[in-house]
């Protein structure tokens, strides 16, 4: 009786040393969730962003307090809508089309050399309610080449369009150190633009392939080759054996580009890299932490992409 008495009393004081442990643990993780970062990717539209995907991976990698999330703005709404999220508390934000320039109008605390050189932000910290704005693509792409396994001379690289997202592949381009970089556009003036801004090489499309025979590296960075645009026309064969093909599309991952230089035994890098490696310098500026790549990450990518391709035909077919 006395014996049973005992392991009672030490039965009903483990329970409550239990409940004492849980209340403390409860507690702080309500804490954690009350600190959140609140982060978002704004665009217009943004609902196929994989940047959720990927930012979501590493606070739950990393056990960060944080929350991550796409949110769609009209572009007649930019200025109020983001007075609104910081109302709410977001710390940062990733901008990606149509707001990449007139973001630059909103950032308060700033712009960086790298944001201003490319002309774009696609990137804002939230310091004491001002907004600091820089640019991750120029690094994200130089990363991603960096990193791909490829084997490359830095004497020529070839840059084909003339838009937002080349003038950050040449400021890439030009901190990795290549000696000559050309741009070809079908609008020559656009590229003689850019041309003079990084003091490189501007080339009209007519002279395409005589610049292709001595490029090291060629990187696509318009919308040609992504689902629903028209391909990209490019003969391949009109480069070196050695020359690494990169697409800065990601939507199909292998580009009728990529797909005809792999067919020819040319090195490829496809337009996923760059993305993760931009997201992974905005994570540093938000969290004060360095996220890697990993296998897992792509998975979780490629699932998506493979989820939302199917979304996208039975849209279709039902239509």
């Amino acid at each position: 009786m006395l014996r049973a008495a005992l392991l009672k009393k030490r039965q009903r004081k483990s329970i409550s040393c239990c409940k004492s442990v849980e209340r403390p643990k409860q507690q702080a993780e309500q804490n954690k969730m009350d600190e959140a970062i609140k982060l978002a990717v704004i665009g217009y539209p943004v609902g196929q962003s994989l940047s959720p995907v990927i930012h979501s991976h590493w606070i739950e990698q990393h056990d960060l307090a944080g929350e991550y999330k796409a949110i769609e703005i009209t572009p007649s709404n930019l200025k109020s809508s983001i007075a609104k999220l910081l109302d709410k508390g977001y710390r940062g934000f990733n901008v990606t089309i149509p707001f990449k320039q007139d973001i630059m109008d909103l950032c308060d605390g700033g712009i960086d050399d790298t944001a201003r050189m490319i002309g774009a932000v696609n990137t804002i910290i939230v310091k004491d309610g001002r907004l600091h704005g820089t640019n991750t693509d120029a690094f994200g792409f130089s990363e991603s080449l960096k990193l791909s396994g490829a084997s490359f001379a830095k004497t020529h690289a070839l840059v084909l369009g003339a838009g937002g997202a080349a003038r950050a592949i040449v400021y890439g381009l030009k901190q990795m150190g290549f000696k000559k970089i050309t741009i070809v556009n079908r609008t020559l003036t656009t590229a003689q633009e850019m041309a003079e801004d990084f003091a490189v090489e501007a080339l009209p499309i007519e002279e395409l392939y005589a610049a292709a025979k001595t490029a090291d590296v060629l990187v696509n960075t318009t919308s040609l080759g992504m689902e629903g645009q028209p391909e990209l026309n490019f003969d391949v064969q009109q480069l070196p054996q050695h020359c690494v093909v990169c697409d800065i599309v990601y939507k199909p991952l292998y580009t009728q580009l990529l797909t005809d230089a792999r067919a020819s035994g040319r090195q490829t890098v496809t337009g996923l890299g760059m993305l993760v490696h931009q997201a992974r310098l905005s994570f540093l500026k938000w969290f004060d932490v360095m996220p890697d790549d990993s296998t897992e990450l792509q998975h979780k990518l490629q699932q998506k992409m493979h989820e939302q391709k199917e979304q996208a035909e039975q849209k279709e077919s039902a239509a």
